[in-house]
């Protein structure tokens, strides 16, 4: 088959590239699409070459790719793509609006839909201050665009799969489609267990409003006599410095070696925000670190609460200081029953390799359904219908049933 797999920009290696590098991984032949490519880290990409769009080639497109946000959808629209038998795309934003014929089968990997645009645009807005004012009217109406092409694009989609059950239901509400539930790869063997854990919690992230590191900071300034490592870098990170208590230490951005040894060492990782799906806690589990966190969002995929089988942390209920304070107390309780053994081998499952195997298998039943659905009535008696495909998938036969736990 003639593969083509569509990212929507290649900027800097992130969680969505971990993704793609995998994706590529099943397809080595495969050609690769973006919007823009501007990466200077590409070993990810195999040694591929990138056909990218128009924009790549306008004014400030390195520095301020996202200012073109409003010609994107003509962009992606533009690749042609007629010649594949197979579309790929990764997709949290535009790309799973690249155009597909009849008989092509096109599978989009939903890193998020555009929550921009949608149910989080209040807060987008509010992020950008752009809540009032011509540019606020403005900034409103191309959501407003937007909602409506991304509503269309997904109409195109033969197989639609999220990155965790909270972004299935974001799939559901938004385009009125099931999606099926993949989580992304997780680099498990980058990060050693350690057992041994010195006296500090750690949280990671992006200090922006919607990552809610001053009600971290806030419940840590409640307890002064816990400590709390900070790393990561945003605009508020004067706020969260102003507001901080001696007993909380902000790092700002580290090498990649620092935040691994934090992960090591930590007694404990902290998140206090809806992701939809978070990578960095199950890096803290890998390094068998328990993690506290508000139930809600992808956490629900990624951590297992005490009261379950092999625990490897504990939620809060609610977004305020109490419901996080009762949690850290209560991991303090209870934090001989969640051993580091348990953590490490919960992170396990969303190996590289679970992820290849998994993907695979739902692009297999993909192809095997739409091969079906158009053969309808054309397949004669003693005739066998097509039930399986070799894509050659580096990680041994495609396994039945679905991923997950």
């Amino acid at each position: 088959m003639k593969v083509a797999i569509v990212h929507d920009w290649l900027i800097a290696p992130g969680a969505a590239e971990k993704v793609l590098e995998q994706i590529i991984e099943c397809f080595p032949d495969a050609d690769l699409f973006s919007v823009v490519d501007f990466l200077a880290e590409r070993s990810f990409l195999r040694g591929k070459s990138v056909t990218t769009s128009f924009i790549q080639r306008l004014p400030f497109a390195r520095r301020c790719h996202r200012a073109y946000l409003p010609l994107m959808p003509r962009a992606v629209e533009r690749f042609d793509l007629s010649g594949y038998d197979l579309i790929i795309s990764s997709s949290g934003a535009l790309a799973r609006g690249v155009l597909a014929g009849p008989e092509q089968t096109h599978v989009s990997y939903v890193h998020s839909p555009m929550r921009y645009a949608w149910d989080l645009q209040h807060q987008a807005l509010f992020e950008a201050n752009l809540t009032r004012g011509p540019k606020s009217w403005a900034a409103r109406v191309l959501l407003h665009y937007l909602r409506g092409w991304d509503a269309r694009s997904a109409n195109g989609v033969d197989r639609l799969i999220a990155n965790s059950q909270s972004v299935a239901r974001c799939v559901r509400k938004t385009y009125r489609r099931d999606a099926a539930v993949i989580a992304p790869p997780v680099d498990v063997h980058e990060f050693e267990l350690r057992t041994q854990k010195d006296d500090f919690y750690l949280s990671v992230s992006r200090m922006v409003p919607s990552k809610r590191i001053d009600l971290i900071v806030e419940a840590f300034n409640a307890t002064p006599h816990r400590k709390l490592v900070l790393i990561g870098d945003g605009s508020q990170i004067a706020t969260i410095r102003a507001k901080a208590g001696p007993n909380v230490t902000i790092l700002g951005d580290q090498p990649f070696e620092v935040l691994k040894d934090h992960l090591q060492r930590a007694r404990a990782f902290v998140c206090a925000a809806e992701e939809d799906f978070s990578i960095v806690a199950l890096q803290a589990q890998a390094c068998g670190t328990p993690v506290i966190t508000w139930g809600k969002g992808g956490a629900l995929d990624t951590v297992v609460p005490v009261g379950e089988r092999h625990p490897t942390g504990v939620y809060f209920a609610h977004q305020t200081i109490v419901s996080m304070l009762d949690a850290i107390n209560r991991f303090e309780r209870l934090r001989e029953h969640i051993t580091p053994a348990a953590c490490r081998a919960n992170a396990e499952r969303f190996s590289p390799a679970a992820f290849r195997r998994a993907f695979m298998a739902e692009v297999t039943r993909t192809i095997v359904a739409a091969g079906s659905r158009r053969r309808l009535g054309t397949v004669g008696r003693g005739e066998r219908d097509l039930t399986a495909l070799d894509f050659g998938c580096p990680d041994g036969p495609v396994p039945d049933g679905n991923w997950g736990r």
